[in-house]
């Protein structure tokens, strides 16, 4: 005996599950369409602040500098020690 068969088969039980999977496909429609409208009015706040590329300031080259520094005695201890 099947545990999850309604009492009286017939045509009343066939239209009541069809009436619970509709309600059922409708019920997770109307969440997701809900979900989707929520999700997206918070997207539309959210801005970036976008880089200016003309301001920003740039590591100086080697000709800038003045080259690269003189070659360090192996024997010599680095500076600041």
């Amino acid at each position: 005996m099947n545990p999850f068969a309604l009492p009286s088969p017939g045509k009343s039980a066939d239209w009541l599950i069809f009436g619970v999977m509709v309600l059922t496909i409708g019920l997770a429609i109307g969440i997701v369409t809900i979900w989707a409208v929520v999700y997206r009015t918070k997207s539309k706040k959210r801005h970036r602040k976008q880089r200016r590329r003309h301001n920003r300031q740039h590591n100086p080259t080697l000709a800038q500098t003045g080259g690269l520094p003189p070659m360090r005695d192996p024997n010599q201890p680095p500076p600041g020690t």
